[in-house]
This record gives structure tokens, C-alpha cells and sequence, in this order.
């Protein structure tokens, strides 16, 4: 694979059990380009390594006084000169395409796997993290995987030059070929120490990329409350505790450096000494003698790379590890074990079975969508709206029913129209349920790029702005652009921080719309705006999807009362189904919820007296009546 042919067809399936065996899966994948880069490693190693020998031959040339030797090592040298920097020209081109290209691998399949399982992966992995990953860590991986070669070159060379010095002049050979693995194998105990300090500092590192990621996305939240402050001095602290284990992290590679110039002093000065006293003794020629000291010299270089591939792996191993992690997330986990590649044949096998399994085991309804954790089922062509006591929860309901649970249990996919959703192939299942977070992103981009998604065709732009009542966010960004004369070319900034959280909300909600899915699931679609228009959009949703399925996860009167029908879901279960008013009037869970009524609230009207007894029941019905205007008017001063 070479620069230009990226991306990749198809990146593979990562063995993403562990970081070393994710390692091992990228290096197996690009054998080619190892192999390559290996070839032009030796090839320069060996040029470098011959140039010490070359300039012995000179030397006892000129000793000897014979021209015609001297002449043919000065050729012997051209030769290997131009051999190293052919090599060395050609291993940094082979290691940099391992280097990109590897990361290229890293990125594709992490946006694959973003891809699918959308606004799930932030549930489950941290949106800093997640861009940890992407960015600075699939470096580091990259790093490691082209050095591989480097490595294993000057390792072959370091072998090879080794036994030929022991070949060339046995007496000083020897202390060479046993002095230079003692150098290569004398920082091998530091290494742990070394490789802990990375990794503490990689996730400090980590911590605070999370942190800061966190901020800026919530930035005007945190303006509203006055709260940037108090997350600038977290973040600095986070920044500090980066800075002190970088420190305490260079100071033992600091350390291993030091090591590594040091002994190759020590192993020179031993080898020179030697060398003379066997020289005066005229056990050896000064030619030789010349030849192993520049050996020496020069396989210092190839020893630095024993250092570099240390280093490499140390720091690719805690992010090959966070890659790992999220690479293993799985839309449904059924009986694979996380991160375990399987092939695609026995993948579509396992799924067939599985569905058929759970269709002919389920007596769930047949049509429309279905949950079988909490027993939710949402008719064909109705709007349901769905009512949480705990946000969070109602958040996981609607990761279940857009097919990306946080945890998948056998047996508890959620069907649609009788048949496991997980069952269905990816695009079908994305075309037919669309789950909108209550959070929506909005990407950079005009706003006529925006809302142009893949859609049925049936909605229009026009009909999906004005059923979300973005009537006065087109006016505001006429307003705003002096170089757009339609709203629709205006730019909006990335994640939409240039709008309002209502303005968002509802561009989000056209979005939505347009794309008019066979199943569309809302969570908290008006949580940001005024009661007002709260009520008209409640109307427009109503109108719009009018014989399609829709499904609303609110807590909001006005979006309840214009539901078809409405469900209470209490610890995870269904606890009540009915209309808004009947629900209101005979279910004190839904009441306390929809109403924010009180405990002590809630015993007035549950407990009446024995002598009222017979008049209870019409005065709890008003009183329910008069709790449910209360929160009305509670929520309209909130929203305002």
C-alpha cells in the first residue's frame, strides 16, 4: 500500500483483544512495507558498517606504501558511501508510507466504528477520549510500527558486523561481539520503570484532553452559571499533573540516553588499550587496529535504535490499548467476546440464526418497535410519547431502540416490525429507526449543507423548518451574514456554538425531519425552548408525521398532550400506558413526574379524611387538575 492509494478499500478486522495484539495486527497487515523497509535498512547499515573496514584497508595501504590497494579501497569506499545514502534515502521513504499508512489503518477503522455505532460511542467512551485517539495516539502507534523495521535492521547488522570483526581480528572481535549485547541488554531494567512512567503520563495526558474537550463543549453553559473558573483551574491542575509526569518521565529516558553513551565510551577505551598493547607486541597491524576502533565507533548509530524502539513501544502501548478499547465496542455483543475478529461468513451465519431465533421465540406485537428490556412497544404510524422519571435512563431506552444498547443482552434486541433490529444489515437498520439526541451536533457548514441528508424524498426543507419553528432562526442568521442573501448559504460555526441551545435544538429537530425515517425517535426534542414555541412545534411534529412512526422520550405537558398515546417507564419498565389527562388523574408516578409535584403533595391528595370520604374523589381530580396547571406554569417560567 502506498500513499497515493489511500484510503484503504477495506481496513480490515483488528484483533482488538489487547494494545500488543493490535500491534501485532497492524505489522502483520503491512508485511510488504516491513519487509521493504527492512531491505533498505540493511542495505544502509551495512554501507555505514563497511566504511570502517574501507578505511582500515586505506590505512595499511599507505602503511605499506602500495598505491594500487590504496586506490582500490578509496573505490570501495565511493561504493559504499553511495550505497548508504541510497539505503538511507530509500528506508526513510519505505518506514514514513509504514508510518502513515498505519495510521491511516487506525483512522479508518475508527471512524467505521464511530460510524457505526454513532451517538453511542460517546455514551460509552469518553468524547475526549475518543478524540485522544484519533489524533495523538494513532501517531504513537504509527511511530511504533515504523520503527519495527529500523530496528530489526540494525539488530541483523549489529549481529552480522559482530561476527565478521570476530572473523577479521579474533582477539579484539571477541571483546566486541560480548561487549556490544551487554550495551543493547544493559538498559533492559530500567525499560519497566521507564514504560510505567510513559503510561502514567500518556493517561494524565489523556485525562486532560478529555477535560479540555469537555469544556469547550460546554463552554456556554458554562459562561450561563459562571462556572469558567472553576473548570480553568481543573484543567490547570490536569495540566500540571501532565507537566510533572513528562518530567518524571524524561528524566528516566534521560537516564537510559545516558546509559547508552556511556558504556559504548567504556567498551571504545577498553578496545583502544587492548588494541595498542597488541599492536606494540606486533600481534596485530595498525590497519586492523584502526578498523576495529571505527567498528566500534560506528555501530553506536545501529545501538540507538535499540533505544528508539524502546522508547516507541512504550509510548504506542497505552495507545494501541485506548485504540483497542475502542475498536472492541460491538452494536450487539450476542455470543462473541469483545474485540474477537470474526470472519464475515460465520458473522452473517451467527446473525441469520440468531434472528430466526428470536422471531419465532418472541411474542412481542408484530408491527412497529418493540423493547424487550423495558416492555415498551411503540405502534406503527402513532406518536408515543414516553416518559422517564431519570434522564438517564430515558437516554439508554433511546440507544435501544436506534440498535446500539450499551450493553447487549441475548435475546433483548428490540424488534422492528416483529424481526431483531441488530438482525438487519447497518444502512437498513440506520434508514429505518433515526434516534436524535437530546444534544444534537450540528457540523460546520451553511445550513442548506446541513439539512442536506439522505432523506425519502417526501419531506421537504421548507416543510421540516417550519414544523420545527425556524421561522426566526433564518431571520436571525439573515441578519447576522452580510455576504448571504439567502439564510440557507450562511455558514454556521462548528457544533453550531454561533446559535442559541433552542436554535440548535430545532435545526437539529429539521434535520431530523427531513430525513423523515420509517421511525423516529426523539429525546428531549424541546428541552430548550420556550413554552410557546414549544407548543407550536409539538403541533408541526404532530401534523408532520402524521401516519409514521414516531416516538418522543419527554416529561414536557405540552408535547404529551398532543401524543397519541402516552407510556410511563418506571425503574426500566413499563408502568402505565393511556392518554396524557387519564394518566394524569390515575397514575401519582406519572403525576409526580409530569407535574414535579411534591412528596408531601402527593399525600394530601392520595390520603383524604374518613368525613370527606364520600366528596375525596372530586376534589383529588381537581386538585390533580390544579398540580398539573401548577407545573405548567412552573416550566414557562423556567423555559423563560
Amino acid at each position: 500500500m502506498q500513499i497515493q492509494d489511500l484510503p484503504y478499500p477495506d481496513p480490515g478486522v483488528p484483533d482488538a483483544r489487547s494494545g500488543p495484539r493490535f500491534l501485532w495486527w497492524l505489522g502483520r497487515n503491512q508485511l510488504g512495507g516491513q519487509l521493504k523497509a527492512l531491505a533498505w535498512g540493511l542495505l544502509h547499515f551495512a554501507a555505514v558498517s563497511a566504511l570502517p573496514f574501507c578505511v582500515g584497508l586505506a590505512v595499511q595501504a599507505v602503511v605499506d606504501r602500495s598505491g594500487k590497494r590504496l586506490a582500490l579501497t578509496g573505490g570501495l569506499l565511493l561504493l559504499a558511501s553511495a550505497c548508504s545514502a541510497l539505503g538511507d534515502a530509500f528506508l526513510h521513504r519505505a518506514a514514513v508510507t509504514n508510518w502513515i499508512t498505519a495510521a491511516a489503518r487506525v483512522q479508518q477503522l475508527l471512524a467505521r466504528k464511530a460510524a457505526r455505532l454513532g451517538s453511542a460511542l460517546t455514551r460509552r467512551v469518553a468524547a475526549g477520549e475518543v478524540v485522544a485517539v484519533s489524533t495523538g495516539d494513532v501517531e504513537k502507534i504509527g511511530w511504533f510500527v515504523e520503527a519495527v523495521s529500523r530496528f530489526t535492521a540494525a539488530a541483523v547488522t549489529i549481529v552480522l558486523v559482530c561476527v565478521a570483526l570476530v572473523v577479521y581480528q579474533p582477539a579484539l572481535g571477541v571483546i566486541v561481539a560480548v561487549g556490544l549485547p551487554a550495551l543493547a541488554l544493559a538498559v533492559l531494567p530500567l525499560l519497566p520503570r521507564a514504560t510505567r512512567r510513559a503510561d502514567l503520563q500518556r493517561e494524565k495526558a489523556g485525562r486532560a484532553t478529555e477535560l479540555a474537550s469537555d469544556t469547550v463543549a460546554g463552554l456556554r453553559v458554562l459562561r450561563g452559571i459562571g462556572g469558567e473558573e472553576l473548570f480553568l483551574d481543573r484543567y490547570r491542575r490536569a495540566s500540571q499533573e501532565v507537566r510533572r509526569a513528562a518530567v518524571h518521565s524524561a528524566r528516566m529516558w534521560s537516564l537510559i540516553s545516558a546509559i547508552q553513551v556511556l558504556l559504548p565510551g567504556l567498551l571504545l577505551i577498553a578496545v583502544v588499550c587492548y588494541g595498542v598493547h597488541l599492536a606494540r607486541e606486533g600481534r596485530i597491524t595498525v590497519g586492523e587496529l584502526v578498523t576495529v576502533y571505527s567498528s566500534v565507533m560506528v555501530l553506536t548509530y545501529p545501538l540507538q535504535h535499540f533505544q528508539e524502539i524502546a522508547m516507541a513501544y512504550s509510548f504506542s502501548r497505552p495507545s494501541a490499548k485506548r485504540a483497542a478499547r475502542v475498536l472492541s465496542l460491538e452494536r450487539t455483543t450476542g455470543a462473541q467476546e469483545p474485540g474477537q475478529p470474526q470472519e464475515p461468513e460465520k458473522a452473517q451465519e451467527r446473525s441469520q440464526e440468531t434472528t430466526a431465533t428470536r422471531a419465532a421465540e418472541s411474542d412481542a406485537p408484530s408491527g412497529g418497535l418493540y423493547d424487550p428490556a423495558s416492555g415498551l412497544h411503540v405502534p406503527a404510524g402513532l406518536l408515543t410519547a414516553v416518559v422517564c422519571g431519570d434522564p438517564d435512563a430515558a437516554g439508554r431506552l433511546a440507544d435501544r431502540l436506534g440498535g446500539h444498547p450499551a450493553e447487549a443482552l441475548p435475546g433483548a434486541s428490540v424488534l422492528l416490525d416483529g424481526a431483531p433490529l441488530d438482525g438487519l444489515p447497518l444502512d437498513a437498520a440506520r434508514t429505518a429507526v433515526l434516534v436524535q439526541d437530546k444534544d444534537p451536533v450540528l457540523l460546520s457548514g451553511s445550513l442548506r449543507e446541513l439539512l442536506d441528508v439522505p432523506a425519502s424524498g417526501d419531506v421537504t426543507v421548507k416543510a421540516a423548518l417550519a414544523a420545527a419553528q425556524c421561522g426566526d432562526v433564518l431571520d436571525a442568521l439573515a441578519q447576522a451574514s452580510l455576504e448571504a442573501e439567502d439564510p440557507m448559504d450562511v455558514r454556521i460555526t462548528e457544533r453550531g456554538r454561533s446559535l442559541s441551545g433552542g436554535q440548535r435544538q430545532r435545526l437539529a429537530l429539521a434535520r431530523s425531519l427531513v430525513t423523515d425515517p420509517e421511525v423516529l425517535v426523539l429525546d428531549e426534542p424541546t428541552s430548550a425552548v420556550d413554552s410557546h414555541t414549544e407548543a407550536r412545534i409539538a403541533e408541526g411534529l404532530r401534523t408532520l408525521r402524521a401516519g409514521r412512526t414516531t416516538v418522543v422520550l419527554t416529561s414536557s405537558p405540552l408535547l404529551l398532550e398532543r401524543a397519541d398515546r402516552v407510556v410511563l417507564v418506571h425503574e426500566g419498565e413499563v408502568a402505565a400506558v393511556g392518554a396524557h389527562r387519564e394518566l394524569l388523574r390515575t397514575e401519582p408516578r406519572y403525576r409526580s413526574v409530569v407535574t414535579r409535584e411534591t412528596d408531601e403533595e402527593r399525600a394530601r391528595v392520595e390520603a383524604p379524611t374518613d368525613e370527606g370520604a364520600a366528596r375525596s374523589a372530586p376534589a383529588a381530580a381537581s386538585a390533580h387538575e390544579a398540580a398539573a396547571l401548577r407545573g405548567v406554569l412552573e416550566e414557562i417560567e423556567e423555559t423563560a
